[in-house]
Formats: C-alpha cells, structure tokens, sequence
C-alpha cells in the first residue's frame, strides 16, 4: 500500500508532471484574475450590477457551450486542443493588458475578455482532464485527480487572488499581464508533453467528423442516461450544488451576523478551508487503497450532510473555523474519488461529453442553488440553508448508496 511520500508529483510519469504544472500556471493565473477583475471593473464604475456582471458574463459559457465543448474534444485531438486554447487565451490578456494600461479599456471590451476567456476554460478544462486519464496507469488515476484538485487549491485559492490584488496595486495592467504568461507557459509545456489519446474506444461509441454536432452530443447523453452509476453521479453533483449554493450563498452574513466574526476573521474562515484542502492530496493517498473510491465518494456525502447539520446549530465561531478546515479536506477527497469514478465508467471516446454532462449539471445546479438560497435566507433565516442541506444531503447518500458500490465493478476502463 502506497504511504504519503509516495502521493507527489516525482513517483508520477514526466508527461503528467508537465500537464500538472501547466494546470498550477493557469490556475495561479486564474486566482490572480479573481481579485484583480473585480478591482478592475470597480475602478471604472461603482455600480453594484456591473461588478456582479463581471462575474456573469465568465461564468455563462458554462451554460451556454459546456455541452457542446464535450463534442469538441471528443472529435479533436485534445493536446492540441488545450495548446491552442490557451495561446488564444494568453492573446486576449495580452490585449487586454495594452488597452488597460494606456487607459483605454471600455466595460464592454473587459466583459467580451471575460466571455471569451471563460469559452475557453470550456474546452481546455475538459480536455485536460481528459488527457489526465491519458497520462497516468489506471491505478494512479485517483492521486494524479488529487494532485490536479491542488493546484486548484495552491493557484486559484491560496496564492492567486493575494497575488493578484498585490499586481494590481502596483498597476491595473500588471495582474493581466501576468494571466496571459501563465497561459503562455502552460501551452508550452503541454507541447512538451506526448500525450495523444485515442478518440475511439471499443467500448464506446465511435466520434465522426462526417456526423452531426448535435448527433455526438445526444450520443452523450444517452450513454449518462443509460448508465444507472454514471446517471447517479451526474443528478448527485447537480443536487449537492444546489444545496451547497443554497446554504453558502449568503455566507459572509452567516459569518458576520450568526457567528459575529470581523471582517479580517472571516477571511480567515474563507482561508481555513483552502488550507484544508492542501492536506487533501496526501489523505487521498492513504485512504484510497484503504477504503476504496466508492467508499470514500459515500462517506463524503454523509460527511458534508453532517457539515450542514453542525453549521445549522450554530456552534462557537472557534469550532466553525475547524468545521470549514476539515470541509476542505473533504473537498479534495471526495471530489478526486468522484472524479475517478466518473472518468473510469467512461470510455476515451466519450470523455469531453460525458465531463461536459458533469459540468452543466454542475454549474446549473450551483446557478439555481445560489437564487433559492438568497429567497431563503430572506424568508427563513441565515441557518435554513443548511437545514435544507442536511436534509437534503441524507436523502442523497441513500439514494445513491448501492449505485456507486457498482461503479468499481462496472468500469470498462482497466489499468494500464
């Protein structure tokens, strides 16, 4: 059984540790446009609705394209798919970054930036997950999905958004430029990596540039639709993230109001989980052989149902920050054992579709969570959300019990 030294990057394959890097340049980047934007757009208007547009206009193409970006990389070849998007990314900063700093840049040129840049994280996010799969044996799938959740964690949480706010101190443009490096960098070291995988698969439906675009895609969807443990992952994540946005959406306030924080003590209960999650890659690595994927996927829906139950009682602020540390953790096991399951009841051929089903099921979940849970906190209170959710989050893990113990046995993708 693999112990922890044995979880990071240097036991893994080279073509792996380039993707992983490339995924830490790009996040690190990420996380400094999540400070840096908002500052941004505020510096050019104080209106509330064309900050909170920023957000939208980024956000959006993962409902508008996600589905459609999951055809698009199981018809091409997915590095080079990934390499051209991030160069085109990396040329919208580089624009972006001329026009701000000689002060010409409209709201309508930053919000364009941010929908083409967020069109892109359709296809490159799909596609470097699916690449993920390629450059790791079938038995190392679960700590290489660990080690991507940490550059997550590392880039677009921990060190990005300082950075960012730090860079756009110095000068409006710099954060952006900075983005349109990291995006540089990672589409050099995926060109350095030889990963190309097979578009078809025996297992799956094969891809045809001669079909139809919508045709692939119903192919997708019936394949989730038909594979009861794939079908149970997807409506598991799209009603976790309605509950998650149900409950957290009106956070700040939860932290302010119920628990009394300061405005600096609640960055720190923002920071807890983030820090939490760094140690998730390494308790991924001891728990997996242990207990296995399926376990650890239902363990963490019973866990995060008891997280709603203890925030709904309201517990000491000082418990709270050890509650939302440990939630971290969670977050990175769960969602790296969710992800291998997923990735291996998938064949290669339907990787970016079945990712992209994940994905809108995902982020419409956490679209339609975020409006119900404002309406809530409004008419029930700051706590209902979580009494919703632990409710919720019960009825889920029952449900979803014997599906997923089906999933370790029912995958068609065996270890290389």
């Amino acid at each position: 059984m693999p112990s922890f030294p044995r979880l990071f990057i240097r036991d893994l394959p080279a073509d792996f540790s380039r993707l992983c890097f490339a995924s830490l340049a790009t996040n690190l980047g990420d996380g400094a446009l999540l400070a840096a934007g908002p500052l941004l757009v505020a510096s050019l208007t104080t209106s509330p609705g064309a900050v909170g547009a920023a957000v939208v206009v980024q956000q959006l193409p993962w409902l508008l394209f996600s589905l459609f970006s999951g055809v698009i990389v199981d018809r091409l070849d997915r590095r080079r798919l990934v390499i051209v998007v991030n160069v085109c990314r990396s040329l919208v900063l580089v624009t972006l970054t001329v026009l701000i700093a000689f002060h010409v840049a409209p709201l309508g040129a930053i919000y364009s930036a941010l929908f083409l840049l967020g069109t892109g994280e359709t296809l490159a996010d799909n596609a470097v997950g699916a690449l993920t799969v390629s450059a790791v044996r079938g038995e190392d799938l679960g700590r290489a999905n660990a080690q991507m959740s940490l550059t997550f964690t590392v880039g677009n949480q921990v060190a990005g958004p300082p950075l960012g706010a730090l860079l756009f101190a110095v000068g409006h443009a710099l954060p952006f430029g900075f983005h349109a490096v990291a995006f540089a960098l990672a589409a050099f070291l995926v060109w350095r990596t030889a990963l190309h995988p097979a578009r078809l698969s025996a297992e799956g439906p094969p891809v045809s540039e001669a079909s139809h675009v919508l045709t692939d895609l119903a192919v997708g969807l019936r394949w989730v639709s038909r594979h009861s443990a794939l079908r149970i992952l997807v409506v598991s994540i799209a009603v976790m993230d309605v509950v998650f946005a149900v409950a957290f959406v009106t956070w700040v306030l939860y932290g302010v109001e119920v628990l009394g924080l300061t405005n600096f003590q609640f960055g720190l209960l923002i920071t807890s989980s983030a820090i939490g999650g760094l140690a998730g890659p390494a308790v991924y690595g001891w728990a997996e052989p242990r207990f296995g994927r399926p376990t650890l996927v239902r363990f963490g829906m019973t866990f995060e149902a008891m997280v709603h139950l203890a925030l709904a009682t309201t517990p000491p602020a000082w418990a709270v920050y050890g509650i939302m540390a440990a939630f971290g953790v969670h977050t990175m096991v769960w969602g790296a054992a969710f992800t291998t399951l997923r990735q291996q009841a998938t064949p290669d051929a339907l990787l970016g579709r079945v990712t992209s089903v994940y994905m809108t099921a995902s982020v419409g979940g956490a679209a339609i969570g975020s409006a119900l849970g404002a309406l809530i906190a409004e008419y029930f209170g700051l706590t209902a959300g979580f009494w919703i959710g632990f409710i919720t989050m019960c009825g889920v893990a029952a449900l979803s019990w014997r599906p997923l113990a089906a999933l370790e046995t029912d995958s068609p993708r065996t270890n290389r």
